[in-house]
């Protein structure tokens, strides 16, 4: 399991997202948005569960409880090349709990333990779990233990943990990313507790410092908005991870050309790529011209390449690579 990732996020990490982050970041696991099983059972799976090869090793999330549903999607993301299929016990929203899936079933650990028995035995690939510390009145680590141990009683060895409870009472998604305290040590106690588990950590995580005070604890960290907002982070995490030579801005906005404009070619609109490169130029000269400016015009029906490179012009100096 990678040491650095890229959480699954609603409605930003999709191909175009995560095709670019992986410019930045070639040695980093990236997450699709979350799938639920019955979708991709019932629905458009070539729209759901497309990808570019370049965005390897990439996993599939999905949502449900139902087992067999669940076995069902974990075999079709396998047959369409995902290396990695995750669960979702840990999206707070309201339509996650109306349908039993998310957060909600941090209550359920048996039911957890059935849906990834059924899923490891449908796939050859890994199927890990991505989860919170509780939810609503959990309060106790002893909560969290158990749903771990339970789990992990079937053959789970990989854990992603957002260090944050969900309150599915009164809180809404966003207020679920913000509003309840960071814990990052009942994790780490996790890791503890549970040696041979490979424990990763998520929630709040920004500075290169941070990542690697985490990495003293733990086995890996997911970066989530910081990575979204500020895509260049990835890069320089890469960098200090890997080993990886840090890339020039502009280069990567070059990189973006070709498949850019495949896109076009296929039908697609600029604003479905460009939106996931606003924050590439972030606390640098003419940033703010840049967003502008792709803000402004990408969304029109005959937005082209052209869109992009007069945006460039906002950035007033040269973007120097940072001293290694």
């Amino acid at each position: 399991m990678n040491r650095l990732s890229v959480a699954p996020m609603m409605d930003w990490t999709d191909r175009h997202c995560r095709y670019f982050h992986r410019l930045l970041a070639p040695h980093a696991r990236l997450y699709t948005e979350m799938v639920t099983s019955a979708a991709l059972v019932h629905g458009d799976r070539q729209r759901l569960l497309g990808f570019d090869d370049a965005e390897h090793p990439v996993a599939l999330q999905l949502g449900g409880s139902d087992p067999q549903e669940l076995a069902q999607a974990a075999r079709i993301g396998a047959e369409f090349g995902y290396d990695e299929i995750n669960l979702n016990v840990g999206c707070p929203s309201d339509r996650v709990q109306s349908g039993r899936f998310g957060a909600c079933l941090m209550h359920e650990p048996a039911l957890v333990a059935d849906c990834f028995t059924s899923m490891r035995e449908a796939v050859t690939i890994p199927v890990t779990i991505k989860c919170r510390l509780g939810v609503d009145e959990q309060d106790e680590y002893a909560d969290l233990q158990h749903f771990i141990e339970t789990v992990a009683a079937r053959g789970c060895g990989i854990f992603i943990v957002h260090a944050r409870k969900a309150w599915l009472k009164g809180l809404s998604p966003k207020e679920n990313r913000e509003v309840p305290p960071l814990n990052y040590q009942r994790v780490y106690q996790l890791k503890r507790d549970f040696p041979v588990l490979t424990i990763l950590i998520n929630g709040g995580i920004q500075s290169l410092a941070e990542v690697q005070n985490h990495l003293m604890h733990t086995d890996g960290v997911m970066l989530g908005r910081t990575a979204y907002h500020e895509p260049y982070r990835l890069a320089e995490l890469e960098h200090a991870l890997f080993g990886t030579p840090l890339p020039d801005r502009m280069a990567l906005i070059r990189q973006m050309r070709e498949y850019t404009e495949r896109h076009l070619a296929e039908g697609g609109k600029l604003n479905h790529i460009s939106r996931h490169l606003l924050g590439l130029f972030q606390g640098l000269p003419g940033a703010r011209g840049w967003r502008r400016h792709l803000s402004e015009n990408a969304h029109r029906d005959n937005a082209d390449w052209g869109v992009v490179e007069r945006a460039l012009a906002s950035i007033h100096e040269p973007v120097r690579v940072p001293a290694a």
